[in-house]
């Protein structure tokens, strides 16, 4: 069966495309290759006869075609997903994150048979709950532009089911972390600080509470949805393991083998949400379970990040402008 992926060289899509690949299914990867798409991230199988690579942007009307041609779903993983970014170039979120859905659903109902489309959305749409956890059919209220743009994203294609009939499916996944994520994300950022001798950068008290969610368990959650979900509808994928942000860095420091000295207080990221939780009761009901155990997962990360330097460390080359930039901007002490 041959499936699209968009921002397969990402993060959680280059763990999808892997997953896909030990399926047997034939995967056309489209990415754009921006700074956080890496195709060292799928160097195991780029040679695999299953996989194939187009690079390109998903606004690109010709080579979206091109790609989608005789696939059977679409998995639309591209995306600008830093919020931070999101706070400082909008613009570029809204292309990707709104226009390039817009592009994808065109050309799948514009197809003689459309593919499943399936739009990998984000728990940040829902905005900050103070008790509880967000159900789907809960309003949107999104606080950051990137969180503002996944919604748009993921509002329109749900109009494309409702108007033109695109059988659309969603996932609103939490915190997602494990290999291969790009450093400039909570757990391999502050990792790799430690690692690199330089105190860690915590906003504001720290008590904001995410709930994490291990990169492959995420990964087949998308793939369940894909395969078992009802047409028209979004489905959470909660990780279960809900920490404040200083709970986490405290853990991070403890595996790394360093004190509480090694924090560093800077000023709140503007707009920053208090708590995000999902119920995942909808996803629970198509059969799907969690392998996961977070503190398994956690210590695997952080020892993957020890033995792969040679993986992030031109990555962090790459983003220390911008963070040097933010965090100053930000008042880091």
């Amino acid at each position: 069966m041959r499936v699209l992926v968009t921002g397969g060289c990402g993060f959680i899509g280059s763990h999808l495309v892997r997953l896909l690949i030990s399926k047997d299914y034939e995967v056309v990867n489209l990415d754009k290759l921006t700074y956080a798409g890496n195709p060292k991230n799928l160097a195991d199988i780029e040679n695999h006869p299953h996989y194939s690579f187009l690079q390109g942007d998903i606004v690109d009307r010709e080579i979206v075609r091109t790609a989608m041609e005789g696939a059977e779903f679409v998995f639309n993983l591209a995306a600008e997903s830093h919020v931070d970014r999101s706070i400082d170039n909008p613009e570029a979120f809204l292309e990707t994150n709104f226009r390039g859905v817009y592009v994808l659903c065109e050309t799948a109902r514009s197809l003689p048979s459309p593919p499943r489309f399936v739009q990998v959305s984000t728990d940040e749409v829902y905005g900050s709950i103070e008790k509880g956890a967000f159900k789907e059919s809960d309003p949107f209220s999104p606080s950051s532009p990137y969180a503002a743009a996944k919604a748009a994203g993921e509002l329109l294609a749900f109009s494309y089911h409702k108007t033109y009939g695109l059988d659309v499916v969603a996932t609103r996944g939490s915190n997602t972390y494990g290999p291969f994520q790009y450093p400039e994300k909570l757990i391999p950022f502050f990792v790799t600080e430690i690692l690199e001798g330089r105190n860690v950068p915590l906003y504001g008290d720290g008590r904001q509470v995410r709930d994490w969610l291990y990169v492959e368990d995420h990964a087949r959650a998308i793939l369940h949805v894909a395969t078992e979900g009802r047409s028209g509808e979004a489905y959470n994928i909660p990780g279960g393991n809900e920490k404040r942000n200083k709970e986490l860095t405290l853990e991070l420091l403890k595996i790394l083998g360093v004190g509480e000295e090694r924090i560093e207080r800077v000023g709140d990221r503007p707009g920053h949400d208090r708590r995000y939780s999902v119920t995942g009761k909808k996803l629970a009901e198509l059969g799907f379970e969690r392998r996961m155990d977070f503190s398994e997962g956690i210590r695997y990360t952080v020892e993957w990040y020890r033995r792969n330097e040679s993986w992030w460390r031109p990555l962090k080359e790459a983003s220390k402008v911008f963070f040097e930039r933010f965090y100053g901007a930000l008042g880091r002490k």
